[in-house]
């Protein structure tokens, strides 16, 4: 019995004749825990993708970034990952805390090497895991339920050129994003945001 297909997916594997394929990737690759290499994929990137299905089932895909190991692996089923502060529409983490269900990406352009972590998420505050999230509003943990690598071929070749200026850094102020001084935006900023100090960068 399969956790990762249904019938969808049978249909189209049987379509293609891929079933027997697909039902070994799935017994030699797919896991439900973090292994230690998974871990040191995870933790030396500084970027993933995040899928979540707000209530009424519409799906969102939105770009996580931060520092190398801004995503830490607590243990072998447990992944937490900081919230950083943003245009306050809040589409994925609303979508986590209607639906739970998560899907992360990982990718490294550089070596190349994919991995997909499917989960069940939860909103957190930001000292329940220590040492802290500098910067973070709130925390999302993440319980592992699938691991699995994709193949990465079709990866293009990238390099990095510079981190994001942006991303909070202990010891740094963090920059206030232009968008948020346009007038459409500045009159309706939250009480409290950095856009509203006239002397911030």
């Amino acid at each position: 019995m399969s956790k990762l297909y249904d019938d969808a997916h049978r249909t189209l594997q049987r379509r293609f004749d891929t079933e027997r394929l697909a039902d070994r990737i799935e017994q030699r690759l797919c896991r439900d825990q973090i292994s230690a290499e998974d871990r040191e994929l995870i933790e030396r990137l500084d970027m993933f993708f995040l899928a979540t299905v707000d209530a009424a089932g519409q799906p969102s895909c939105s770009y996580k970034g931060g520092d190398p190991g801004f995503v830490r692996v607590v243990d072998a089923r447990t992944l937490v990952f900081p919230n950083y502060d943003g245009n306050g529409m809040y589409l994925s983490m609303g979508n986590i805390e209607a639906r739970h269900q998560v899907g992360m990406l990982f990718i490294d352009f550089s070596r190349p090497q994919r991995l997909r972590v499917h989960g069940s998420a939860s909103i957190i505050a930001t000292d329940a895991i220590t040492p802290a999230f500098v910067g973070a509003q709130f925390l999302v943990s993440v319980a592992v339920q699938q691991v699995f690598p994709n193949c990465p071929r079709y990866l293009h070749a990238w390099q990095k050129t510079a981190a994001s200026e942006f991303v909070p850094r202990a010891g740094q102020r963090t920059p206030v994003p232009k968008w948020k001084r346009m007038e459409w935006a500045c009159e309706v900023l939250p009480a409290g945001d950095p856009a509203l100090d006239t002397d911030a960068e």
